[in-house]
């Protein structure tokens, strides 16, 4: 890469911004020029329709072109200084008034051209508050058409700023002539540097970095030419100075395009490094134990379970490594699935291991393994940190020796003192609880062992192959048929008294009850003393009953033990402010109460209903909002269905991909253009061509993968190591 790229160069040594500006810039991540001309504008305030200024009528939302014949600051009685300016155009006067800001004063001038846009009042007359404004000529300067004019606050061009890589207008489009308007910007904000600064300096530097951003665009033209997208300088120019709104979108699309790919590539990368350099497993011995296995269970697999035990037994029968994300909602019966997949591992020979985030879970699966593969002469072994020293070694041991076949085990499983003799199979439960790192650390401990994900959060398919793109996908997406659906109703706070009366029966017939309230901003202290406060409330209401405490400053030991005693039947009722135990059964659980399920996602109040209805009983959830009147539309959603894929679908749309998944918890960034709802046909693309792509170039060498292999470094390369690429 050529030093004197403005690209890769830091952005201070861009005109207009300097030392102190850059160190501002590093507070919105901005830190080289590709970061500033990647600093979207976040809302657009469209003002092309320039209004006659005779023509406005209090309550308009309007923007009119006019020069400053007066002006002044007013200084109130209450002390709030008013910058006023009187315009003028062609057809008559309007008062502009900026409440607040006595400093236009200094940089608007008697004379200038002022484009202003905003609401009009009345205010002894119409009166124009501009939001946005713009100044296209100073004093008697005719404005041209097309031409840039400076900013009203820091005297950076507002709009201007050389000419785009395609031929369209790098500038601004405002008119000094009264013939059109504009469409402005407003960038993202930070102490000491406005969305106005930001603009001038964008619009200083746009034409130079659009010139540069162009000769480098990595996507090749035959797949631009497929999906219908703009080239790169195009679209980055409409981005940043739009000449209509509707210019918006596809320049949208193709930055968001761009982002999808080189996260696919990343995927891609690891995908091929796992399955091409590394040795797998066949386990292709007859099936002996798997078949026993499924002809003895009490009940038949769904439609959705065989489809899943089908992909995942034809990948393990192949030579090449499985890396396979098992996706199910709760209930829906992936833990049989695993579970025959396991044996599959067993009956070829080799061993196998289950990974679950928690002591609790992993005892579970223990439980669970133990019951489904009896009298099948396979003994699960169990590795936690729990166990004594003896036990340990013990277990140690029977694992290095291979006489241990099948082991369940927490994290304590990729510990540098275990070793197996043969591991032919590794499943990780609740995936997302162990991030990527983890992740990795285990495939790369497991030697040649084939990899199974589970997940029980439900995302849309559009998500899960974006989050994880380096895994092949199989989803659960039936339920068995004799699982009861948990009754759902959404309540305001007049209905509580009667949802306790109803708690206090149910609990008198021997039941338990989740009482579930939301993090309180942030806060682990003000989570604890609310979680404690509600406790006491409840115990002195329901004073023969035990009530336990789960919130977020009780250590990972204490939370386990809270929730050992309410698994064991000795607590009646469990106030938590963290989110449950996701995966932990309590067959004796049978009501859930969330207290301002306002504040939860969609996906959040999906895996707490999830807690209760998992025995023979019928199970109740209640969501209570805290305001009057009707409940928000996103809890009605939630009250009309049980089914988890449709409200993460809700939910993506609601909140976007960020908010479902924490990006250190799969080690993909947040996504900032693309919307996987809209852009599902991108999402798709992307991956088919990053997968073809590196089938045929693993290291993306050929000449004409080149820009695509530094778009990736620049991207992602500080994220290739968490995927073993490189």
């Amino acid at each position: 890469m050529s030093p004197r790229s403005l690209l890769a160069g830091s952005v201070q040594y861009l005109k207009g911004v300097g030392p102190r500006r850059a160190e501002r810039f590093a507070r919105l991540d901005v830190r080289t020029g590709r970061d500033l001309l990647y600093h979207i504008p976040h809302r657009y305030e469209d003002a092309t329709t320039v209004t006659p200024i005779a023509s406005l009528e209090p309550g308009d939302e309007a923007t009119v072109i006019g020069r400053i014949v007066s002006k002044g600051v007013l200084n109130t009685r209450k002390g709030l200084r008013i910058f006023r300016a009187v315009l003028r155009d062609s057809s008559g006067l309007i008062e502009a008034a900026w409440p607040g800001q006595p400093w236009l004063d200094r940089s608007l001038s008697r004379g200038d051209l002022l484009l202003a846009s905003g609401p009009v009042r009345f205010f002894h007359g119409r009166q124009l508050q501009p939001r946005e404004h713009t100044v296209l000529a100073s004093g008697d300067e005719e404005a041209e058409d097309g031409g840039g004019g400076r900013s009203a606050d820091d005297g950076g061009s507002a709009a201007g700023g050389g000419s785009a890589d395609d031929g369209g207008s790098a500038g601004g489009q405002g008119s000094g002539s009264g013939k059109g308007g504009t469409v402005f910007p407003v960038y993202p904000a930070t102490e000491g540097l406005s969305h106005r600064q930001i603009r001038g300096i964008v619009s200083e530097n746009l034409g130079a970095l659009l010139r540069e951003a162009a000769e480098r665009d990595p996507v090749p033209e035959a797949w631009r030419e497929e999906l219908g997208l703009a080239r790169l300088g195009a679209a980055l120019r409409a981005l940043h100075r739009p000449r209509a709104m509707e210019e918006l979108e596809p320049a949208r699309r193709r930055i968001a395009f761009d982002e999808l790919l080189f996260l696919q590539l990343l995927h891609a990368r690891a995908r091929h490094r796992l399955r091409q350099e590394t040795t797998g497993i066949a386990h292709d011995a007859p099936a002996d134990l798997t078949s026993r296995f499924l002809e003895g269970l009490p009940f038949r697999l769904t439609g959705a379970q065989e489809r899943a035990w089908e992909e995942i037994r034809e990948d393990m029968e192949r030579a090449e490594r499985m890396y396979r994300l098992l996706q199910g909602d709760v209930g829906c019966g992936k833990t049989v699935v695993a579970a025959a997949a396991l044996l599959r591992s067993v009956e070829s020979g080799h061993q196998a291991a289950l990974m679950a985030p928690t002591e609790l879970l992993a005892e579970q699966h223990l439980r669970t393994l133990t019951e489904l593969t009896s009298g099948l002469d396979v003994e699960p072994l169990l590795l936690t940190g729990r166990l004594t020293p003896a036990e340990r070694r013990s277990r140690l041991e029977a694992l290095a020796s291979g006489r241990a076949r099948l082991v369940v085990g927490t994290h304590a499983l990729i510990q540098e003192d275990v070793g197996f003799a043969d591991l032919g199979l590794a499943v990780i439960d609740e995936q997302h609880r162990f991030g990527v790192e983890q992740r990795r650390l285990l495939r790369d401990a497991s030697g040649r062992a084939d990899m199974l994900v589970m997940s029980a959060t439900p995302i849309p398919r559009s998500l899960a192959l974006t989050l994880y793109g380096d895994l092949d996908l199989s989803v659960i997406d039936e339920m068995p048929p004799a699982r009861r659906p948990v009754v759902t109703a959404v309540r305001g706070p007049e209905a509580r008294e009667a949802a306790f009366a109803f708690l206090r029966e149910k609990v008198g017939e021997g039941r338990q009850a989740y009482v579930v309230y939301p993090l309180i901003e942030e806060s682990e202290a003000l989570d604890a003393r609310s979680a404690t406060e509600m406790r006491e409330r409840l115990a002195a209401r329901f004073p023969d009953l035990a009530v336990e405490l789960l919130h977020g400053r009780l250590s990972a030991g204490e939370k386990e033990d809270v929730m050992r005693r309410f698994l064991a039947g000795e607590a009646d009722l469990l106030v938590a402010t963290t989110v449950i135990e996701v995966g932990i059964d309590v067959p004796n659980a049978t009501l859930m109460y969330i207290e301002e399920a306002e504040r939860f996602g969609l996906a959040q109040l999906h895996q707490l209903r999830g807690r209760v209805g998992r025995g023979g009983e019928q199970s109740y959830c209640v969501a209570f909002h805290s305001g009057e009147g009707e409940p928000p539309d996103r809890l009605r959603a939630f009250a009309a269905t049980t089914d988890g894929f449709e409200l993460a679908r809700a939910d993506l749309r609601l909140r976007g991909p960020g908010d479902l998944f924490g990006p250190e918890q799969h080690g993909v960034p947040a996504l900032r253009f693309a919307d996987l709802e809209r852009d599902a046909d991108l999402a798709a693309a992307a991956r088919r061509w990053a997968r073809e792509l590196v089938e045929g170039d693993p290291s993306l060498g050929r000449p004409e993968h080149r820009g695509l292999a530094r778009e990736l470094a620049e991207r992602h390369g500080d994220r290739e190591g968490l995927y073993g690429v490189g």
